[in-house]
């Protein structure tokens, strides 16, 4: 990056570290760090979306909705994690690619299964083989966003579902005596007031979600994970800068920034509590009010 890092054979010390740290290969370490930014600011609403409707669906009068909602969160709550964040973008793709195959290549007489292989038509590829690399890169990142969010919104659905069970039920029932219809009630009074019993639950699928982001560098994804074992790595003739194994040091740094991250995290959920908290019939809503008599 600095035209005194054109011989770094010259450099010693801490020019050289600078050259060195200033790389191509470390901006974009440096630019994964918003990649796993970002997949958390992307997810966890989707999450959100996810676990609200199957906790809708789970208390569903209609029983195929109601069994819909349960056997999603049932099935993706029991089921490792890891299966469906390789599950999901694998049969998302090849779903993707099998419908563009049939409106594009109607003509097409090979099978699509060759042992291994799934093997469609060049213009059914998702993205097209003559694509920048950045839609390569927007596209992988899209299929994992999906697949973290439908995992965790199973998770944000058990946890929304048991919250609205807890609201007493001397609310819906004074609700229900002043002519509130279901849906009145439901949206007035059971959504606004769930919130409180819910955010313990959601603080913790949020870092857990947070500590599941290392799991983008196995669905192909160049996270910090990623550069880190690249960066730390010994290195070859292939790299510029030449060093020891220093992937204690990239770790490190990855300790801290994930300490910090679930800190920040922490202190936020804190602050929302107190809020929501605010005159709720709790046991943090009590001591609220003793404290300000």
């Amino acid at each position: 990056m600095f035209e005194s890092c054109a011989d770094p054979s010259l450099l010693d010390g801490l020019p050289w570290l600078a050259c060195y740290l200033t790389t191509g290969k470390h901006m974009a370490f440096y630019g994964s760090f918003l990649t796993v930014l970002a997949l958390l600011a992307i997810t966890a609403p989707f999450a959100m979306l996810f676990g609200f409707g199957g906790a809708m669906a789970a208390r569903s009068d209609i029983a195929p909705l109601r069994w819909l909602g349960k056997t999603y969160t049932a099935m993706v709550r029991g089921v490792p994690d890891i299966v469906f964040f390789l599950f999901v973008p694998i049969a998302m793709d090849q779903g993707l690619e099998w419908l563009r195959h049939k409106v594009k290549c109607p003509d097409w007489d090979a099978p699509i299964r060759q042992g291994s292989d799934f093997v469609v038509c060049t213009a059914a590829k998702l993205p097209l083989s003559n694509a920048p690399q950045w839609a390569h890169e927007v596209y992988g990142f899209a299929l994992a966003m999906i697949a973290f969010a439908i995992v965790f919104g199973a998770f944000a659905a058990n946890v929304l579902s048991g919250a609205m069970t807890a609201v007493p039920v001397g609310q819906i029932e004074t609700a229900a005596a002043y002519g509130m219809s279901k849906r009145q009630t439901f949206w007035r009074i059971l959504v606004p007031q769930m919130w409180v019993y819910a955010l313990p639950g959601l603080s913790n699928l949020w870092q857990i979600l947070v500590k599941a982001t290392p799991l983008l560098f196995l669905l192909g994804v160049e996270d910090i994970v990623y550069w880190a074992r690249e960066l730390g790595g010994a290195k070859t003739s292939t790299f510029s800068y030449p060093h020891p194994d220093w992937r204690l040091y990239y770790f490190l740094g990855l300790l801290v920034f994930y300490l910090s991250l679930t800190q920040v995290s922490d202190t936020v959920f804190q602050h929302l509590m107190r809020r929501l908290s605010h005159g709720q019939a709790t046991l943090a809503g009590e001591a609220q009010r003793k404290a300000t008599a």
